[in-house]
């Protein structure tokens, strides 16, 4: 079983940029896709970023196209999410979730292990 565990959410301002980093730890049973999803209250969850499992294709959403990117470490576990030019619409708690061998699907479905999330928040 694969264990996720978000880190480097906070409270930036408008403007600002952050890292997000995902620890994956367990069994993965072999390279892993990631995909980086958000929600606020209220509202669905919702794709911010994927990656493919070798990394040679990523799937960014519309949102957040020139501003996010998303980048992983098969070797060393690990995932991020850049955020840069964050603006207040950025609020939300920001989820990573994994793949065997996937592609960096958008759909929340394809994903079979989750995180509990990191909360960012932008001010103006």
């Amino acid at each position: 079983q694969v264990q996720l565990a978000e880190s480097g959410g906070g409270s930036v301002q408008a403007g600002d940029s952050l890292t997000l980093s995902c620890a994956i730890s367990g069994n993965t049973l072999g390279p892993l896709a990631m995909a980086w999803f958000r929600q606020v209250p209220g509202k669905e969850r919702e794709f911010v970023a994927g990656i493919s499992y070798t990394g040679g294709t990523t799937n960014v959403a519309d949102s957040v196209k020139g501003r996010f990117t998303v980048s992983m470490d098969n070797a060393a576990n690990m995932g991020y999410l850049h955020l840069n030019s964050l603006k207040p619409e950025d609020t939300a708690i920001y989820y990573c979730g994994v793949q065997l061998y996937g592609l960096g699907s958008p759909e929340e479905r394809a994903y079979h292990s989750w995180g509990q999330g990191t909360q960012v928040t932008v001010s103006s």
